[in-house]
């Protein structure tokens, strides 16, 4: 069955059935000629990373050739988190920057991840010009053309330096601690971008699993709690301080307390938000399917939190719009403008410790102080999508309702919203609660609305 995935944030699929050589060509070439085009006056250079999915050093081949071909200088990162090829397309001040990673996707999948010169992933109009020419590829032909020249570099060292420049972690502090801190790095990246961060925080007892930078992967992609349970238990036979998870491409950071329980990823964002507002003041953004906990943290402060629809690039926009001082989503992703506009795991975890450190208390103790929920995640099949939703929102005009993406209805007992999805004849409904039963009883009861108009 071939697999392939097309859309303005780039191309995925599983390689060598979907995701060929045809199409990384073409949108290699594409991207090529998006950054060719551009009305700036930045080198003609494109920074390219990956993860450590087997066929990522074949992708990575096929990419960088297409580019030369245009007369694009590559720089070659290596094995980078997503975060880490951010930064260094700011670093190099390239046109642009690709991610051959498929996030949280099973290891057989690879993508193209698009970024441009502000090392933000493509906006709809930048990703629709780069589809547009993706299908329709005319390359400059010219003779006299100079192939692109190849150099290699490691940002990650880098990538370190410039988080702790920034003045909010204190290593001497940190260190004071005397913390064992396990890391998942699920045999991709994060086993080497992780540990290096925690060395420079000045944690001494780092206890790495999954560490083989083989691209194959320990358990699930997601770092969700069905797919930590070893994690976990490592976390109590080790009697270790704090678990750090990653997803294979380091932009999403899930915890495990001191107690060997997983912490959920909708707590990630609003554990950074806490540490941050102690020190300054701000808006914050989300996106509209994220825990209402950010809001309930938010109110402790009196600061503002926007919400914008799902996608990174839709929470960038929103954060710029508003000038926020963070944003995040509750995948476990954490964006601090000071250091780029992406999910970045790594400023996440050192936010997580230093504000640990500094509250002098275990992650255990600290959870219980924050706003307790629970999401209900669920899909319903449906023909037509949109009409479904169009009378769904129609159904419940009289409550308090969003319709910037899909349908989020929000009521005193939680919330509920519904969208389609971009990939898959689905409307994707998450329902959140005060407890589990709350939370499923609440998505059951609008999903018979969503399945009513099937």
């Amino acid at each position: 069955m071939r697999m392939l995935i097309e859309s303005i944030s780039g191309v995925r699929g599983i390689y060598g059935a979907g995701l060929d050589a045809l199409v990384l060509v073409r949108y290699s070439l594409a991207f090529g000629l998006f950054c060719l085009n551009q009305s700036n006056d930045l080198p003609l250079r494109v920074v390219v990373g990956r993860d450590a999915r087997v066929s990522g050093e074949v992708c990575m081949q096929l990419v960088a050739s297409t580019l030369r071909s245009l007369g694009i200088e590559v720089i070659d990162a290596g094995l980078a988190p997503t975060p880490t090829v951010a930064m260094a397309v700011l670093f190099e001040k390239a046109r642009g920057g690709i991610v051959l990673s498929a996030s949280h996707n099973p290891e057989e999948w690879n993508a193209l991840k698009l970024l441009n010169h502000k090392s933000e992933f493509l906006s709809p109009e930048e990703g629709a010009a780069v589809m547009a020419m993706a299908r329709h590829p005319e390359p400059p032909m010219h003779q006299d053309v100079v192939p692109g020249v190849v150099r290699t570099a490691e940002y990650l060292d880098r990538h370190v330096d410039a988080i702790l420049d920034l003045p909010y972690c204190q290593p001497d502090a940190i260190a004071s601690m005397g913390y064992t801190i396990v890391v998942d790095g699920i045999n991709s990246v994060g086993a080497l971008a992780m540990p290096r961060l925690l060395e420079r925080l000045g944690v001494g007892n780092i206890k790495l699993i999954n560490g083989d930078v083989t691209g194959r992967f320990a358990h699930p992609a997601e770092p969700l709690p069905q797919h930590l349970h070893g994690t976990m238990e490592y976390v109590r036979e080790t009697g270790a301080d704090l678990g750090l998870v990653v997803d294979p491409d380091a932009d999403r950071l899930a915890l495990i307390d001191d107690r060997g329980d997983y912490v959920s990823e909708e707590l990630t964002q609003v554990i950074a938000a806490d540490f941050l507002w102690r020190r300054r003041s701000g808006p914050y953004v989300t996106n509209l399917s994220s825990s209402r906990a950010i809001d309930d943290v938010a109110a402790r402060y009196d600061m503002p939190v926007y919400r914008s629809a799902v996608g990174e690039i839709n929470v960038v926009k929103m954060m710029q719009q508003h000038d926020a001082i963070l944003g995040g989503e509750g995948n476990g992703g954490v964006i601090l403008p000071e250091l780029h506009y992406g999910r970045d795991a790594l400023i996440g975890a050192a936010m997580v410790l230093q504000h640990l450190t500094e509250l002098g208390i275990p992650l255990s103790e600290y959870r219980r102080s924050l706003p307790q929920y629970v999401i209900s995640k669920n899909k319903v099949q449906v023909s037509h999508p949109d009409e479904a939703l169009a009378h769904f929102a129609a159904m419940h005009g009289d409550k308090e309702i969003s319709t910037v993406d899909g349908v989020k209805i929000s009521l005193p007992e939680g919330w509920v919203h519904a969208r389609k999805s971009n990939t898959e004849p689905i409307v994707r409904i998450y329902a959140e609660a005060s407890s589990e039963r709350e939370a499923d009883l609440l998505a059951r009861q609008y999903m018979d609305d969503i399945r009513s108009d099937k």
